[in-house]
């Protein structure tokens, strides 16, 4: 027995659903992807920014390797990259989320100091942490 019109809309109507709602499903997952992939992006540009931003007179023999491949001290010095103004160990602890108890301000002025002695930071008063400017040729 053959379908009625009114049926076979009803059933087209339901496929067309179906499919809306899958390809609803698909884009979500591919907006979080790009998402992943923007936030990526942005990291990778800032660590260039960082990168360039030392110089080309870097010593070849690295004074504390690792340092800047460990995920907590790129975060310390991306916060100083986006700082406009040198900052104080607690106000890296609060844009950190890090916390602001004692210890956690101690342990971020020793990650600042260990920057500090690799180079990648400088405290430009005591207590005041901002990354180096590029040096000009005079």
């Amino acid at each position: 027995m053959s379908r009625t019109a009114p049926e076979r809309i009803s059933d087209r109507e339901q496929a067309i659903g179906d499919m809306t709602e899958q390809l609803s499903a698909e884009v979500s997952q591919l907006t979080a992807r790009l998402a992943e992939l923007d936030a990526e992006r942005a990291d990778l540009a800032v660590a260039r920014k960082v990168i360039l931003s030392l110089g080309d007179d870097e010593p070849t023999g690295d004074r504390m390797p690792g340092l800047r491949d460990n995920p907590i001290y790129q975060h310390i010095l991306t916060a100083l990259i986006d700082a406009a103004a040198p900052q104080r160990c607690r106000d890296l602890c609060r844009t950190l989320a890090t916390g602001t108890e004692p210890t956690h301000i101690s342990g971020m002025r020793n990650k600042l100091k260990r920057l500090t002695s690799a180079g990648l930071v400088v405290e430009t008063e005591p207590g005041l942490f901002a990354i180096p400017t590029p040096r000009t040729a005079v």
